[in-house]
Protein backbone atom coordinates (compact mmCIF):
# COMPACT_ATOMS: atom_id res chain seq x y z
CA UNK A 1 0.00 0.00 0.00
CA UNK A 2 1.56 3.44 -0.68
CA UNK A 3 2.47 6.00 1.64
CA UNK A 4 -0.23 8.39 2.01
CA UNK A 5 1.56 11.08 3.18
CA UNK A 6 3.49 10.31 -0.44
CA UNK A 7 0.01 11.18 -2.34
CA UNK A 8 -0.59 14.18 -0.77
CA UNK A 9 3.03 15.89 -0.62
CA UNK A 10 3.56 15.14 -4.55
CA UNK A 11 0.08 17.02 -5.89
CA UNK A 12 0.73 19.95 -3.55
CA UNK A 13 4.37 20.41 -4.85
CA UNK A 14 3.25 20.17 -8.18
CA UNK A 15 0.94 22.61 -7.52
CA UNK A 16 3.40 25.13 -6.09
CA UNK A 17 5.69 24.99 -8.67
CA UNK A 18 3.17 25.60 -11.45
CA UNK A 19 2.05 28.73 -9.25
CA UNK A 20 6.06 29.99 -9.22
CA UNK A 21 6.12 29.05 -12.94
CA UNK A 22 2.98 31.53 -13.80
CA UNK A 23 3.93 34.04 -11.23
CA UNK A 24 7.29 34.42 -13.17
CA UNK A 25 5.45 34.92 -16.74
CA UNK A 26 3.28 37.29 -15.50
CA UNK A 27 4.01 41.11 -16.33
CA UNK A 28 4.63 43.11 -13.33
CA UNK A 29 1.42 45.11 -11.99
CA UNK A 30 1.24 48.50 -13.76
CA UNK A 31 2.50 51.31 -11.30
CA UNK A 32 -0.34 53.77 -10.77
CA UNK A 33 -0.32 57.31 -12.18
CA UNK A 34 1.67 59.56 -10.84
CA UNK A 35 -0.27 62.43 -9.42
CA UNK A 36 -0.11 65.94 -12.21
CA UNK A 37 1.71 68.79 -10.12
CA UNK A 38 -0.99 71.78 -9.27
CA UNK A 39 -0.39 74.91 -11.37
CA UNK A 40 -2.64 78.14 -11.90
CA UNK A 41 -2.60 81.09 -13.85
CA UNK A 42 -3.20 85.02 -12.63
CA UNK A 43 -3.93 87.82 -14.37
CA UNK A 44 -1.77 90.50 -12.05
CA UNK A 45 -2.60 93.59 -13.83
CA UNK A 46 -6.08 92.74 -14.16
CA UNK A 47 -5.97 91.44 -10.29
CA UNK A 48 -3.71 95.15 -9.30
CA UNK A 49 -6.97 97.27 -11.19
CA UNK A 50 -9.38 95.58 -9.92
CA UNK A 51 -8.49 95.58 -6.08
CA UNK A 52 -9.98 98.03 -3.72
CA UNK A 53 -6.57 99.25 -2.77
CA UNK A 54 -6.03 99.47 -7.01
CA UNK A 55 -9.13 101.33 -7.89
CA UNK A 56 -8.67 103.95 -5.23
CA UNK A 57 -4.96 104.37 -6.13
CA UNK A 58 -6.35 105.02 -9.57
CA UNK A 59 -8.84 107.31 -8.72
CA UNK A 60 -6.24 109.18 -6.73
CA UNK A 61 -3.44 109.37 -9.53
CA UNK A 62 -6.84 110.05 -11.73
CA UNK A 63 -7.52 113.50 -9.36
CA UNK A 64 -3.98 114.38 -8.78
CA UNK A 65 -3.21 115.01 -13.12
CA UNK A 66 -6.86 116.03 -13.79
CA UNK A 67 -5.73 119.91 -13.94
CA UNK A 68 -2.82 118.97 -16.08
CA UNK A 69 -5.01 117.42 -18.64
CA UNK A 70 -7.71 120.57 -18.74
CA UNK A 71 -4.48 122.46 -19.09
CA UNK A 72 -3.61 120.60 -21.95
CA UNK A 73 -6.91 120.16 -23.12
CA UNK A 74 -6.70 124.13 -23.33
CA UNK A 75 -3.54 124.85 -24.79
CA UNK A 76 -4.93 122.40 -27.43
CA UNK A 77 -7.84 124.13 -28.34
CA UNK A 78 -6.18 127.69 -28.65
CA UNK A 79 -2.92 126.00 -30.87
CA UNK A 80 -6.21 124.68 -32.88
CA UNK A 81 -8.24 128.17 -32.72
CA UNK A 82 -5.03 129.87 -34.21
CA UNK A 83 -4.50 127.25 -36.87
CA UNK A 84 -8.80 127.95 -37.72
CA UNK A 85 -7.67 132.22 -38.06
CA UNK A 86 -5.13 131.31 -39.96
CA UNK A 87 -7.05 128.91 -42.58
CA UNK A 88 -10.53 131.44 -42.74
CA UNK A 89 -8.06 134.09 -42.93
CA UNK A 90 -5.49 133.09 -45.83
CA UNK A 91 -6.33 135.54 -48.43
CA UNK A 92 -7.89 138.44 -45.68
CA UNK A 93 -5.49 138.62 -43.07
CA UNK A 94 -2.14 140.94 -43.26
CA UNK A 95 1.15 140.21 -43.67
CA UNK A 96 1.45 141.40 -39.52
CA UNK A 97 -1.52 139.73 -38.81
CA UNK A 98 -0.35 136.27 -40.19
CA UNK A 99 2.80 136.42 -38.96
CA UNK A 100 2.27 137.19 -35.36
CA UNK A 101 -0.11 134.38 -35.39
CA UNK A 102 2.32 132.20 -36.55
CA UNK A 103 4.54 133.08 -34.31
CA UNK A 104 2.01 133.06 -31.44
CA UNK A 105 1.50 129.63 -32.71
CA UNK A 106 4.57 127.99 -32.86
CA UNK A 107 5.08 129.95 -29.04
CA UNK A 108 2.21 127.58 -28.37
CA UNK A 109 3.42 124.49 -29.63
CA UNK A 110 6.75 124.29 -28.18
CA UNK A 111 4.84 125.22 -24.49
CA UNK A 112 2.50 122.57 -25.20
CA UNK A 113 5.09 119.95 -26.37
CA UNK A 114 6.68 120.69 -22.99
CA UNK A 115 4.14 120.32 -20.70
CA UNK A 116 3.02 116.93 -22.69
CA UNK A 117 6.31 115.47 -21.95
CA UNK A 118 6.50 117.08 -18.00
CA UNK A 119 2.84 115.53 -18.07
CA UNK A 120 4.02 112.27 -19.24
CA UNK A 121 6.79 111.82 -17.06
CA UNK A 122 5.21 112.30 -13.81
CA UNK A 123 2.28 110.36 -14.53
CA UNK A 124 4.64 107.32 -15.17
CA UNK A 125 6.48 108.20 -11.77
CA UNK A 126 2.77 107.81 -10.06
CA UNK A 127 1.71 104.63 -11.76
CA UNK A 128 5.67 103.10 -11.24
CA UNK A 129 5.06 103.90 -7.25
CA UNK A 130 1.66 102.92 -7.46
CA UNK A 131 2.46 99.96 -9.44
CA UNK A 132 5.09 98.72 -7.01
CA UNK A 133 3.21 99.29 -4.19
CA UNK A 134 0.67 97.02 -4.94
CA UNK A 135 2.80 94.43 -6.96
CA UNK A 136 4.76 93.66 -3.23
CA UNK A 137 1.12 92.97 -1.77
CA UNK A 138 0.25 91.40 -4.51
CA UNK A 139 3.37 89.02 -4.55
CA UNK A 140 2.90 88.04 -0.75
CA UNK A 141 -1.02 87.36 -1.44
CA UNK A 142 -0.30 84.89 -4.44
CA UNK A 143 2.63 83.14 -2.42
CA UNK A 144 0.54 82.45 0.47
CA UNK A 145 -2.62 81.23 -1.52
CA UNK A 146 -0.04 78.59 -3.52
CA UNK A 147 1.11 77.34 -0.28
CA UNK A 148 -2.34 77.21 1.51
CA UNK A 149 -3.79 75.21 -1.80
CA UNK A 150 -0.66 73.47 -2.53
CA UNK A 151 0.02 74.63 -5.65
CA UNK A 152 3.40 74.12 -7.14
CA UNK A 153 3.34 76.83 -9.69
CA UNK A 154 0.96 80.06 -10.14
CA UNK A 155 1.85 81.69 -13.73
CA UNK A 156 1.00 85.05 -14.85
CA UNK A 157 -1.56 84.65 -17.50
CA UNK A 158 0.69 86.91 -19.99
CA UNK A 159 3.25 84.32 -19.78
CA UNK A 160 0.27 81.51 -21.35
CA UNK A 161 0.38 82.96 -24.84
CA UNK A 162 -1.05 79.90 -26.63
CA UNK A 163 -3.74 78.31 -24.37
CA UNK A 164 -4.42 78.02 -20.70
CA UNK A 165 -7.68 76.78 -19.61
CA UNK A 166 -10.05 78.74 -18.00
CA UNK A 167 -10.00 76.45 -15.37
CA UNK A 168 -6.37 77.28 -14.06
CA UNK A 169 -7.40 81.08 -13.83
CA UNK A 170 -7.67 82.17 -10.03
CA UNK A 171 -7.31 85.59 -10.75
CA UNK A 172 -10.68 86.22 -9.00
CA UNK A 173 -9.38 84.37 -5.60
CA UNK A 174 -6.66 86.40 -5.61
CA UNK A 175 -8.30 89.44 -5.62
CA UNK A 176 -10.75 88.45 -2.91
CA UNK A 177 -7.87 87.52 -0.54
CA UNK A 178 -5.86 90.80 -1.64
CA UNK A 179 -9.03 92.51 -0.39
CA UNK A 180 -9.25 90.59 2.60
CA UNK A 181 -5.89 91.18 3.36
CA UNK A 182 -5.68 94.83 2.71
CA UNK A 183 -9.36 96.45 3.37
CA UNK A 184 -9.43 99.79 1.86
CA UNK A 185 -12.03 101.94 3.91
CA UNK A 186 -15.22 103.16 2.10
CA UNK A 187 -13.34 101.71 -1.33
CA UNK A 188 -16.84 99.91 -2.47
CA UNK A 189 -19.28 102.75 -2.01
CA UNK A 190 -16.01 104.81 -4.08
CA UNK A 191 -15.14 102.98 -7.40
CA UNK A 192 -12.64 104.49 -10.09
CA UNK A 193 -13.98 107.54 -12.17
CA UNK A 194 -14.37 106.74 -15.81
CA UNK A 195 -10.79 107.18 -17.43
CA UNK A 196 -8.57 106.66 -14.34
CA UNK A 197 -5.35 106.11 -14.37
CA UNK A 198 -4.96 102.30 -13.05
CA UNK A 199 -1.86 101.15 -12.32
CA UNK A 200 -0.18 99.43 -15.00
CA UNK A 201 2.93 97.19 -15.45
CA UNK A 202 4.33 99.17 -17.77
CA UNK A 203 5.00 103.14 -17.53
CA UNK A 204 3.78 104.08 -20.87
CA UNK A 205 0.17 103.60 -19.87
CA UNK A 206 -1.70 106.31 -19.60
CA UNK A 207 -5.12 107.05 -17.88
CA UNK A 208 -6.69 109.08 -20.94
CA UNK A 209 -5.74 110.12 -24.13
CA UNK A 210 -3.28 112.55 -24.54
CA UNK A 211 -4.05 115.74 -26.18
CA UNK A 212 -2.35 115.18 -29.71
CA UNK A 213 -0.19 117.84 -30.79
CA UNK A 214 -0.92 120.21 -33.40
CA UNK A 215 1.05 121.75 -35.85
CA UNK A 216 0.81 125.45 -36.99
CA UNK A 217 0.91 126.35 -40.36
CA UNK A 218 4.46 127.20 -41.71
Amino acid sequence: MKNPAKVLVIPSLLLLAAASVKAQNSPPPAAAPAALPKVAIVDIRTAMASTAEGKQLAAEIQSQFSAKQAELENMRKNLEDIQNRLTSGARTLSDEERGRLERQGTRLQQQLQRKQEEYQAELTDAQQDAFEKLGRKMGEVVSRFARDNGYLMIMDAQVCNIYCSNQLDVTQDIIRLYDQANPVKGAASAPAKPGAAAPATKPAAQPAANPPASKPKP
